[in-house]
C-alpha cells in the first residue's frame, strides 16, 4: 500500500507543482525574497480551471475532493469555489468483465441471482456505475462499487494526508484549523459513499419519512441482493427536473413543483435531521402525476436538534431582517467567533442584504445571500463546521433548481411560510419575548445596585485613589510598526544631517558612507509603509457591481464552451439532452 502511495504522491506533486510554485510566488515575488504579489479576481479564476484539470487528470478521489471543496468557502476564495461547483461526478465506467467480478464475489454467478442483465452501464460514476437488471419479475437498478476504487482511495487519503502538514505551513491558523477539518471530513464521506450499507440504511430512512406523502418517490431497497459493493434499487423512471420542456408538455405547474421540492428539503433538514445531500439536477426527476422521485443517496448527512434549531433561527433571521439574530445564529453555530467585531461583521451582512433584496422586503434568493457569505467567509476568514458543510450545499444546489424552474422564485418567500405554518416564527417570538423579560429583570438589578457602586467611585476620585488600568490589544503589531517607523525616521533625519555636514567639511569617503547608511534606512522606512498598506486586506466584495461582473465572466465561459457541451481545455462533459422518460439511475 505505502509503495502505491509513493508513486500516487509523485503523479499528484507532478500535476500540482506549476500551481504550488505560483502560490508561493504570491507570498515572495522570487520565491525566497521580494514582495507580496496582489492577485486579481481573472487570476484566480484561471488558476481555479487548471487546478480542476489537475483533479480530473487524477481521477476518482480527487474528484470527490473537488466536490467537497465546492462545500467549503471557508478554505478556497470564491472563484474557486465558482469552478469546483461546475464539477459533475461523471467517469466512464470500467469493464464489465471487472464489475462482473465485484458482484460474484459478493454473490456468485450473475446469471443465477438475476433473471436477466444488461452489462453496458448505463451511468458511470468516480466510485461506482449502474446496470439495469431484473429480478422477481420487476426491473431494478444495480449499483457496483467501482473495481479496485478501494485500494486507490486509500493510497490517494495517504498523498493527502501527508501533503497536510506542508500546506498548513503556508496559510493562516484559521484557515490551517479549516483544512484539517476538511481532510477528517473527506476521509470519513468518502468512506461513507463507498459503503453501500450505510446509502441502503440512509434512503430506507428517508424513504420512511415520506411514507405517507403520496408526492414523494424514493427507490426501495431490494436487501437479497445488496451488500456493501452492491446495491440493487427498484428502477423508478421520471423526467430530469430541470426539462422544463418536457415538464410543460406534461401540464405540470412549474412554480408548484419548486414550491414542493423546497418544502421537502426544509422538512428533511429542520424536521427529520436526516437529508438526501446531493440535490443536482440529475438526482431530481418528476413523474407525469407530478410525483418527485428522489435518486442517489451516497452522499446524505443528519443534523442534530441543536443545530436544526440553530438553522431555524438563522433562516428566521433572514426572513425577520433581523442582523443580530443572523448574527447570533452564526456564533452559536461554530461558524462565527464570538470574539468577531459584530459591529462589522453585522455592516457585512446588512450590506449584503441590501445589495440584494431590492426595494421591497424578501425579494432576494437564498443562494445569493449564501453567495456573500461564503465570500466573507473566505475574507475574513470564518470557520465552516463540517456538519454544516452540506447543509450549505443543499441549500444553494436546490435553490438554483427551484429558479430553474421558475425564474421569479422567491425561495426565502416560500422558506418564510413553511416556518410559519411549521410554528417556528412564533416560537422565534415567544423566545425573544422571554429573552426581552430577562433583559428587564436584569436591568432592574442593576438599577439598584449601581447607586451604591457609583457612589464609592465617586469617593475614590475624591481621595484621590482611584487608578484606571487599560490593556490595548495589538493583534496586529500597530505600536511595533509605528515604533520602528518613528526609529527609522529618526535615524534617517539623522543620516541626513550627518551627509549634509561631511559634505560641508570635504570628507568624501565618509560622506558616501553617510550617503549609503542614509539611503539603507530610507528603504527600510519606505517598506515598513508598503507592508502596513497591504496588511488588511479583508475588503468586502460583495456589490451588485461584482456579481454582475462574475456573471459577465461565467456567461463568457459558457460562450467558450464547444458546440457538444464540453468546456474547452477542461474535459468536462456538459448535460446531455434528456428524453421524456429518465431513468433512476442517470446520476
Amino acid at each position: 500500500m505505502n509503495a502505491r502511495a509513493y508513486r500516487r504522491f509523485l503523479v499528484v506533486l507532478r500535476q500540482f507543482l506549476p500551481l504550488i510554485v505560483a502560490y508561493l510566488r504570491d507570498r515572495r515575488r522570487f520565491l525566497l525574497f521580494g514582495e507580496r504579489r496582489t492577485v486579481a479576481s481573472a487570476e484566480r479564476r484561471r488558476r481555479a480551471r487548471v487546478l480542476l484539470d489537475s483533479l480530473l487528470t487524477l481521477g476518482p478521489t480527487f474528484i470527490k475532493l473537488g466536490q467537497l471543496l465546492s462545500t467549503r468557502p471557508d478554505v478556497l476564495p470564491p472563484e474557486y469555489v465558482a469552478e469546483f461547483s461546475k464539477l459533475q461526478d461523471e467517469v466512464p465506467p470500467a469493464e464489465w468483465a471487472e464489475a462482473r467480478g465485484v458482484i460474484e464475489a459478493e454473490f456468485g454467478p450473475v446469471e443465477e441471482y438475476f433473471e436477466a442483465f444488461d452489462t453496458d452501464a448505463i451511468s458511470g460514476a468516480s466510485l461506482g456505475q449502474v446496470y439495469r437488471a431484473e429480478f422477481e419479475g420487476r426491473p431494478v437498478a444495480v449499483k457496483v462499487r467501482r473495481p479496485g476504487i478501494e485500494e486507490l482511495v486509500e493510497a490517494d487519503l495517504r498523498v493527502i494526508k501527508w501533503s497536510l502538514p506542508v500546506l498548513m505551513r503556508f496559510i493562516g491558523d484559521a484557515r490551517s484549523f479549516s483544512l484539517e477539518t476538511l481532510a477528517e471530513e473527506f476521509d470519513k464521506t468518502i468512506h461513507e459513499e463507498m459503503d453501500y450499507v450505510r446509502e441502503a440504511r440512509m434512503l430506507d430512512e428517508i424513504k420512511a419519512n415520506f411514507a405517507d406523502d403520496r408526492a414523494v418517490r424514493i427507490p426501495a431497497v431490494v436487501g437479497a441482493r445488496s451488500t456493501g459493493r452492491v446495491l440493487t434499487m427498484e428502477y423508478v423512471p421520471g423526467t430530469k427536473i430541470t426539462d422544463v420542456e418536457a415538464i410543460d408538455a406534461m401540464g405540470l405547474d412549474r412554480t408548484g413543483l419548486a414550491e414542493r421540492l423546497e418544502r421537502i428539503y426544509l422538512k428533511m433538514i429542520i424536521d427529520d435531521g436526516v437529508f438526501h445531500a446531493d440535490p443536482h439536477p440529475g438526482n431530481l426527476a418528476v413523474q407525469p402525476d407530478g410525483t418527485l422521485v428522489f435518486y442517489d443517496f451516497g452522499m446524505s448527512g443528519r443534523v442534530d436538534e441543536y443545530v436544526q434549531g440553530k438553522i431555524v433561527a438563522f433562516y428566521v433571521g433572514i426572513a425577520n431582517q433581523d442582523i443580530d439574530a443572523i448574527l447570533d445564529a452564526l456564533i452559536d453555530l461554530g461558524t462565527l467567533s464570538p470574539e468577531a467585531d459584530r459591529e462589522t461583521m453585522g455592516e457585512v451582512m446588512e450590506l449584503a442584504i441590501r445589495d440584494i433584496r431590492g426595494e421591497e422586503i424578501e425579494q432576494y434568493r437564498v443562494q445569493e445571500v449564501v453567495g456573500q457569505v461564503e465570500d466573507t467567509i473566505y475574507e475574513f476568514p470564518l470557520r465552516l463546521p463540517a456538519n454544516l458543510a452540506l447543509v450549505l450545499r443543499v441549500a444553494t444546489v436546490v435553490e438554483g433548481v427551484c429558479v430553474t424552474l421558475d425564474p421569479d422564485f422567491d425561495f426565502v418567500s416560500v422558506a418564510t411560510d413553511y416556518l410559519t405554518e411549521e410554528g417556528y416564527r412564533e416560537e422565534g417570538i415567544r423566545q425573544f419575548v422571554e429573552g426581552q423579560s430577562g433583559a428587564a429583570r436584569d436591568l432592574a438589578r442593576a438599577l439598584v445596585a449601581t447607586p451604591p457602586k457609583l457612589e464609592r467611585t465617586l469617593d475614590g476620585l475624591n481621595r484621590g485613589t482611584l487608578a484606571v488600568h487599560a490593556d490595548l490589544d495589538d493583534t496586529d503589531d500597530l505600536f511595533e510598526s509605528l515604533a520602528n517607523r518613528l526609529i527609522f525616521g529618526l535615524l534617517l533625519t539623522a543620516g541626513v544631517l550627518s551627509t549634509a555636514l561631511l559634505y560641508a567639511f570635504a570628507r568624501p569617503t565618509a560622506t558616501a558612507v553617510a550617503v549609503l547608511f542614509s539611503l539603507g534606512v530610507a528603504a527600510l522606512l519606505w517598506r515598513s509603509f508598503r507592508r502596513g498598506r497591504s496588511g488588511v486586506q479583508a475588503t468586502p466584495q460583495f456589490t451588485r457591481q461584482s456579481l454582475r461582473e462574475r456573471r459577465e465572466a461565467d456567461a463568457a465561459d459558457a460562450a467558450d464552451a464547444t458546440p457538444d457541451g464540453e468546456t474547452t481545455g477542461l474535459g468536462l462533459a456538459g448535460a446531455p439532452a434528456e428524453d421524456a422518460e429518465r431513468p433512476p439511475e442517470d446520476r
